[in-house]
């Protein structure tokens, strides 16, 4: 049965639209555990185009589930996630002209980079998930590295077409998911998830955690965060 993580930081998009207090991530975060989260993921980026330094401490001190910290190989970062301890660190690659997240990230390239801030995170007891692509190359080096856990980039999955496409993505998560799990690294995936495309991606043997954001939250535009986030919880469990 995956576990739902829930991205808040689309909340924190249309706060910083007006450079406003709200709508408050925080407050987000707090519906979020209410309409059954098991997790809450947000994105400290070097810019700060989004989730805010504030947003993290005050959400370290009052999220009750788990508390999964998305951030780039960067030093400034690193510096705040091990003095604020989130429960888990996801290491995501990031590009400053990019609208979202555009693949995963390269450890086989960057691997003294990555292995440098894991040895710094894991100082601090920090859980340690890598972001990556379904490929066979970027897991092995993963699991040099020691990682404990791998999230598997779904956008491919999500932007290909119903049918034979979309059936092609999914037989390279469940190949990758294998290999995740082989290796004794614990199994997450996210990107792109929808209230159409989510299921089959919490079917793959051994998931355990899946992370959605945008689409709860432009459901929760329409309905309500508690309510968005408890149909998500039914569809994946």
């Amino acid at each position: 049965m995956a576990h739902l993580g829930v991205n808040i930081d689309h909340v924190a998009t249309v706060r910083q639209a007006r450079r406003t207090y709200e709508p408050d991530p925080v407050w987000a975060a707090a519906l979020a555990e209410l309409g059954g989260a098991d997790g809450i993921t947000l994105h400290l980026r070097e810019d700060r185009r989004h989730i805010q330094d504030r947003d993290l401490r005050i959400l370290r001190e009052t999220v009750t589930v788990k508390l999964n910290l998305e951030m780039a190989c960067e030093d400034d970062v690193c510096r705040i996630a091990c003095d604020v301890r989130p429960d888990q660190v996801t290491l995501v690659p990031e590009n400053r002209a990019e609208v979202t997240t555009e693949g995963g990230l390269d450890v086989a390239t960057h691997r003294d980079r990555a292995a440098a801030v894991m040895a710094r995170l894991r100082e601090k007891g920090i859980t340690i998930s890598l972001f990556l692509d379904a490929d066979a190359r970027q897991i092995d080096v993963a699991q040099q590295l020691g990682a404990d856990a791998v999230e598997l980039h779904t956008g491919q999955y999500a932007l290909a077409k119903p049918g034979k496409p979309r059936d092609a993505e999914l037989a390279k998560l469940i190949s990758a998911g294998r290999q995740i799990v082989a290796a004794g690294m614990v199994l997450h995936a996210g990107h792109g998830l929808n209230y159409q495309n989510a299921r089959a991606v919490a079917d793959i043997g051994a998931m355990g955690e899946l992370n959605i954001g945008h689409s709860i939250v432009a459901r929760a535009v329409m309905i309500g965060f508690r309510d968005a986030v408890r149909e998500m919880k039914q569809l994946i469990t």
